[in-house]
């Protein structure tokens, strides 16, 4: 299979290009990414020698860009998004550029292109914010911020795409990801390297707010479960089982680096800040067999540990997160 990955060399896509091709060198991967603030080919370094990769700097709203790296692919994973709700916030014309536009014009060249599947990688929080209970895959679309609502968009487009034309689309929608490289601006490395350096750290609100919680080696397999076996116009949920309040994953990362609550202030709630998500999983886990592997302790240890032992890949990019 001659694969395309866009945004590959962020924190998701990076991993899941990685596990392809540990599993299988000579597999046929195109990384296209524009290397935005957030994205990182160094990200990409331990597998670039492999014989089947291949990384083409591009925007994924450059239709000519993108119809070149588009030719001769059998599938595309598409990863390439704006996913920083708070920057969404601030200024929603470069989500909704990235998010759907971006996503029209690899949809169109993908069409064009004869591509045989694409995997629309979105998140749950296309659902806005649940009391109790989980969503299902049926579950409307009620999205509170710019991000997400540039999210929902995006994967309406896509399956519309399925429905009109007969592209083969899949979407997957995930939980809160955590693990190494991810972008110090999410809250886990956030938390984890102003920890290591001494600094305060800041929670919104009362912290109040729950979250599922999902290690990205897991959403990457499910991600690689769905595009080989995932059934052409539907949508799976990808799950991790372990929700937390921010206040409860805060105290857990304060005793990771042995803190006290004294490095944590307070700071006005986000604007629109969705307070619980929850996906049912049960389709992807009874259908595809998808089951999370790495128990939440665990996973959440050994990623403390790789930012305390790799200063020099996220001290660089906290600087750029601040200027960006």
């Amino acid at each position: 299979m001659r694969l395309l990955v866009t945004g590959g060399a962020g924190f998701i896509g990076s991993e899941f290009v990685r596990r392809l091709l540990r599993a299988d060198p000579s597999a046929r991967v195109t990384v296209f990414d524009a290397l935005t603030y957030s994205g990182v080919e160094a990200n990409l370094a331990s597998v670039a020698h492999c014989p089947g990769y291949r990384f083409v700097r591009g925007d994924v709203c450059d239709p000519g860009a993108v119809d070149e790296v588009m030719a001769g692919q059998d599938a595309v994973v598409h990863f390439a998004a704006e996913s920083h709700v708070d920057r969404s916030i601030r200024g929603a014309g470069p989500f909704v550029r990235t998010n759907v536009t971006g996503t029209q014009v690899l949809l169109d060249a993908a069409l064009r292109h004869r591509v045989g599947r694409f995997v629309q990688v979105s998140t749950d929080e296309v659902y806005g914010s649940i009391g109790e209970g989980s969503w299902t895959e049926e579950w409307p679309l009620t999205p509170n911020s710019p991000y997400s609502a540039s999210k929902g968009a995006a994967d309406l487009l896509a399956l519309s795409y399925h429905r009109t034309h007969g592209l083969d689309v899949v979407v997957t929608r995930c939980t809160n990801n955590y693990g190494p490289h991810q972008f110090p601006e999410k809250v886990v490395p956030l938390f984890i390297t102003r920890l290591l350096d001494g600094l305060t750290v800041p929670l919104y609100g009362d912290g109040r707010h729950i979250r599922d919680w999902l290690h990205v080696s897991d959403h990457c397999r499910g991600i690689e479960l769905v595009l080989l076996s995932g059934r052409p116009g539907e949508v799976y949920h990808i799950g991790g089982g372990t929700e937390l309040s921010n206040h409860k994953l805060t105290g857990l990362l304060l005793d990771a680096v042995g803190a006290d609550w004294d490095r944590v202030v307070a700071v006005p709630d986000r604007k629109g800040h969705d307070l619980r998500y929850s996906l049912d999983d049960s389709k992807i886990r009874e259908q595809l067999g998808y089951l999370p592997v790495v128990p939440f302790a665990e996973g959440l240890a050994a990623t403390v540990d790789w930012y305390r032992e790799h200063r020099h890949w996220w001290e660089p990019l906290r600087a750029r997160s601040e200027q960006a």
